[in-house]
């Protein structure tokens, strides 16, 4: 514990509020909210803690606080402070999964269409579904027994869908409020579970139309009645009366954490969701701020009812989510939460030995190669390499491991602009020095370690210019391949010495996919640029053909080869007049 550390510990307050840790390069990498921030920062910094609050102890160089005036103000800054930031520590849910809904739109004459936003636009929303293809395959039932609008904007003339009887043609018939209003109230009470008595409908008349030998007709609603069975009554119901609710249960152990949701719709189980994230302090907070997070992602659906355990403060969740939430005792709730936390058991329980097996293959192989290097764990490395043919398309490119695992979003790709010829050292000082200057522009986080993807020269070249251009002091080491391009050594140091490392270490394997990594997107890159660069050559300077025509060309063929083994008529068909097109058949053949 620094000094730093020491003394604002002893004059942190005992009220509620939000406090943010930083490590060394004054980066957040946790928020925590509090009901008694003195007590809550105290007790990170005493007493015993799992490997990964240790872990995350470990990295706290500095904290800053905030007080609020009660704890759901805490809970809500907090949600807001882990957007704003994205700390690596705290639970995040990244992924975009949502799930469709049936929408009748407000408008003069309603549609029905599939949706993932739900909106307050006054329309009337049902689902969530399961996935798309189920809420596709009601809606297309509904549309063969409502004859609601389809066209998304009105046609000046009837339609296909109004021959087959599937729509009123409001574009040029008269169709009254009242008329959308019944059809919009039949789509809903079939969505909120009244299709048992359309199904009980058509039976009837499905008899009838066979009584009159109406065959064709019987068969229709014959067809329909089997649509209902299976769209809207393969789920098993779980529940009486028919309520959308969510059903939240958690467990946790050796420092993880598991929350399993179930979505209720119309009394119907129709999907559940897990989450597992490590836990760094009691359950019943990090729950707090998962469910925050849950359903102001994405915006959403805030279902009827939801069901918690009884663990957790169920009028904060209210207050947080201006919903209605329960905490069964007894009775098939309870049965449904008790069934939601036996899942969340067994979900952890299946996954720790893969969690423990990643950790060794991330955070374990870091903290092993910080060590062997004689530096500060790497919890951020950026590593480079040149690609170019005989100086032709010379490219360099940048890749990110965060925590041991690829960060693609903060990938970089350069083209290199101030050297000429095959000069890899004269390339990498470009890159290192285009890269490094705009991370101190524009104050982004340096890295814990930079690896280079060659030997002594592209080193010493990307050292020279971080510490007597930039004055900057960053560990910087180089990835040696072997004659088989495989990654053979690990150097670093003034002069470069090789470090040892086991060939079959989690640090070398880490090492491996950090060098295969860099070498496979500068390629890509160099690939793709090298591409466009050919196929434009062999375009320019032909009349007719212009930056329009190329890309036109470039879409349509997608190589230069492709376009060789082309007549004229293939080359007018991409859009290109038959007079250049003959053009640039005679330049392919030269």
């Amino acid at each position: 514990m620094n000094k730093i550390i020491k003394e604002k510990l002893a004059i942190l307050p005992d009220q509620p509020g939000c406090y943010l840790m930083k490590d060394r390069q004054q980066t957040v990498i946790y928020v925590g909210k509090a009901k008694i921030l003195k007590n809550r920062v105290r007790s990170y910094f005493s007493g015993s803690h799992d490997a990964k609050t240790q872990r995350l102890v470990s990295e706290i160089e500095d904290f800053e606080y905030i007080v609020t005036s009660s704890n759901i103000e805490a809970l809500i800054l907090e949600m807001n402070l882990i957007k704003k930031y994205d700390p690596k520590y705290n639970v995040m849910l990244k992924d975009d999964k949502s799930y469709p809904f049936i929408k009748i739109t407000n408008e003069r004459h309603p549609k029905l269409i599939v949706t993932r936003n739900v909106k307050k636009d006054k329309g009337r929303y049902f689902g969530p579904y399961p996935n798309v293809q189920a809420a596709r395959e009601a809606k297309k039932l509904l549309d063969r027994l409502y004859p609601l609008r389809k066209c998304a904007k009105l046609p000046d003339r009837v339609c296909l869908y109004y021959h087959l009887g599937q729509c009123l043609a409001p574009c040029v018939y008269d169709v009254s409020e009242d008329t959308n209003r019944q059809l919009t109230e039949d789509i809903s009470r079939f969505l909120k579970g009244g299709y048992s008595e359309v199904k009980k409908e058509l039976e009837t008349k499905m008899m009838e139309a066979a009584e009159q030998l109406q065959f064709e007709r019987a068969k229709e609603y014959r067809d329909q009645i089997a649509h209902i069975e299976s769209i809207m009554e393969k789920q098993k119901m779980t529940m009486n009366d028919l309520v959308d609710r969510d059903v939240f249960a958690y467990s946790y152990d050796k420092g993880w954490m598991c929350v399993q949701v179930f979505f209720v719709r119309q009394g119907k189980l129709i999907e559940r969701d897990v989450s597992m994230f490590p836990l760094y302090r009691e359950a019943e907070e990090e729950f707090l701020t998962f469910i925050g997070q849950f359903y102001s992602k994405n915006n959403h659906f805030i279902p009827k009812e939801i069901l918690v355990p009884d663990s957790v403060d169920k009028e904060m969740i209210e207050a947080l989510l201006e919903a209605n939430v329960r905490q069964p005792k007894r009775g098939a709730k309870k049965d449904l939460l008790l069934l939601a936390h036996k899942n969340a058991k067994l979900a952890l329980k299946e996954k720790f030995s893969l969690i423990e097996r990643d950790e060794e293959r991330t955070i374990g192989a870091i903290e092993k190669l910080g060590k062997a290097l004689n530096i500060y764990t790497p919890f951020r490395i950026e590593a480079f390499d040149n690609s170019n043919i005989q100086g032709t398309d010379p490219v360099s490119a940048m890749i990110v491991f965060l925590d041991g695992k690829p960060h693609k979003k903060e990938y970089r790709k350069y083209k290199i602009k101030t050297v000429e010829g095959p000069d890899d050292y004269g390339s990498m000082r470009e890159v290192v020095r285009r890269r490094y200057t705009r991370v101190l522009k524009e104050n982004l986080p340096l890295p814990d370690l930079i690896l280079i993807d060659g030997g002594k020269g592209q080193v010493s070249a990307a050292i020279d210019v971080l510490e007597n251009e930039l004055n900057l002091n960053v560990p910087v080491a180089g990835l040696v391949k072997d004659d088989k391009h495989r990654t053979a050594n690990l150097v670093i140091g003034d002069p470069l010495e090789i470090v040892q490392l086991e060939r079959n270490s989690q640090e070398f394997y880490l090492l491996q996919r950090i060098q295969d990594e860099v070498h496979r997107f500068a390629i890509s890159f160099h690939r793709q640029l090298r591409g466009k660069s050919a196929f434009q050559s062999v375009l320019d300077g032909i009349p007719g053909v212009g930056e329009q025509r190329k890309k036109l060309l470039l879409k349509h063929f997608g190589s230069v080869k492709k376009m060789k083994e082309a007549s004229v008529e293939d080359i007018q068909k991409a859009g290109i007049p038959q007079k250049t097109a003959h053009l640039i058949i005679e330049a392919l053949k030269k």
